[in-house]
């Protein structure tokens, strides 16, 4: 499982590594700069949606495993 706690590290760790404050980060998510603080600070009520913005900016790429994944059509095989 995703822990809070991990995820506000990784978070951190590559906001920091691409030289961004909170502020900036924010702004290229298009999000709060509160949202960012709650993030690495542990939040575990982040919607989904905002944390996909976050993760595009920081080039932060996230995997759905499955043993059920195989039975699910993907549209991208068919583009």
């Amino acid at each position: 499982m995703l822990e809070p706690e991990f995820l506000s590290k990784v978070i951190r760790k590559h906001r920091k590594a691409a030289g961004l404050s909170q502020l900036q980060l924010a702004e290229m998510a298009g999000v709060g700069k509160t949202v960012i603080f709650d993030v690495e600070n542990g939040k575990e009520t982040i919607q989904l949606n905002t944390l996909r913005k976050i993760f595009q900016v920081l080039n932060i790429k996230v995997q759905i495993q499955s043993p059920l994944m195989n039975q699910i059509p993907n549209d991208n095989e068919n583009s």
